[in-house]
């Protein structure tokens, strides 16, 4: 005798049975019970792995496992949530293009962390290896330019491989691109070249902002390094602006850089001047010298007779490179050179001053 069901259970196996996209409910179902298995699941395993590093990477001084443990920590959520929804979905029977398309989607997904944790670890190393524990404004252009070169890098890198990996043929594809990409480099070849000579600045550091510099026959204080130019403020006040490919392949004179600056200058005497008043005079200059603590002498001498009368030579050492300090200082020098000769009644030759420092 054959039992009847009631009603309700067969309408529910009904439903169950009851297909959609070539799939029953009951399948669709468990997938679905399957992607908030595989999403506790996945993220139980990451939680206990990033514990389980951390636990070991704390007892290592090395300070780049930590940086590892960061990267793993700070996977989007949304990546996992993905990785479920790929993995519960693939139980049902899909139409081959979905499956391409999810495919592809996964793919793409994994590309986009990779090439983020790729760049944030680039950045990272970068630091360490240059000790860039810090990123002063000045330098924040050149810097975010070079971390701009890395991602164009690692996206055209993840591009090629994301089109490898659906079937396309990147053969032609990057020939193509390398021939475009020669025309394009012929083309902004001198952008190109400021563009990686202020890395070499960057990098190298022959000079920084706020250095005092000499290029060629100009002198001033760095203002600005970009990434096409460097911009100079000239002792007259105006702005130069130099191409940075055209600065360092120049002679740069960086004057900051002198722990001490050597002065050389001569002062011209009466030819009529006595011995006496010649001996004075070296006495007077001697002292002005020796009463500034900034500076040190080397050496005060009768140099030489000539038509513009008697020579004395003078050389001493500025203690502090800075241009401004070294002019007040040899300012104050000069006024009691002046000061002490006026004194004694010492007569300065006609032209008065030659200098070289």
């Amino acid at each position: 005798m054959k039992l009847k069901m009631p009603v309700n259970e067969k309408l529910i196996l009904d439903l169950l049975s009851s297909e959609f996209l070539g799939n029953s409910l009951q399948n669709i179902s468990l997938a679905i019970l399957l992607f908030f298995i595989f999403k506790l699941f996945l993220k139980q395993i990451i939680i206990r792995l990033i514990q389980k590093l951390e636990s070991i990477t704390n007892k290592t001084k090395l300070r780049i496992d930590n940086y590892f443990i960061d990267v793993l920590a700070n996977i989007h959520p949304r990546f996992y949530d993905f990785l479920s929804f790929y993995f519960a979905i693939k139980t049902l029977i899909l139409n081959i293009h979905l499956e391409k398309v999810l495919d592809g989607l996964l793919i793409g997904i994994i590309i986009l962390q990779v090439i983020n944790s790729l760049n944030n670890l680039s950045i990272y190393l970068l630091k360490k290896l240059f000790n860039l524990d810090h990123v002063s404004e000045e330098d924040r252009t050149v810097f975010d330019g070079f971390t701009l070169l890395i991602k164009i890098i690692l996206w055209i890198t993840g591009l090629l491989f994301l089109l490898a990996n659906l079937g396309v043929n990147i053969s032609s594809l990057a020939a193509s691109l390398g021939i475009g990409g020669i025309a394009i480099a012929l083309a902004v070849q001198n952008i190109l070249g400021d563009l990686f000579s202020s890395f070499s600045i960057y990098f190298d550091k022959p000079f920084a902002v706020g250095d005092t510099i000499i290029v060629d026959k100009y002198t001033g204080i760095v203002k600005r390094i970009g990434l096409k130019s460097t911009r100079i403020q000239t002792l007259q006040g105006e702005e130069l602006i130099i191409g940075n490919k055209e600065l360092i392949s120049s002679k740069i004179q960086n004057l900051k850089k002198m722990e001490r600056r050597r002065v050389m200058f001569s002062i011209g005497l009466a030819s009529d001047s006595s011995v006496e008043k010649l001996k004075t005079a070296k006495e007077i200059i001697t002292q002005a010298v020796l009463d500034s603590e900034k500076v040190e002498l080397e050496r005060v001498n009768f140099f030489e007779f000539s038509n513009n009368g008697l020579i004395l030579e003078i050389v001493y050492f500025h203690k502090n490179a800075d241009t401004l300090e070294y002019m007040n200082e040899r300012e104050l020098i000069n006024l009691k050179i002046k000061a002490g000769l006026d004194k004694e009644d010492i007569h300065f030759a006609n032209p008065v001053n030659k200098s070289i420092t």
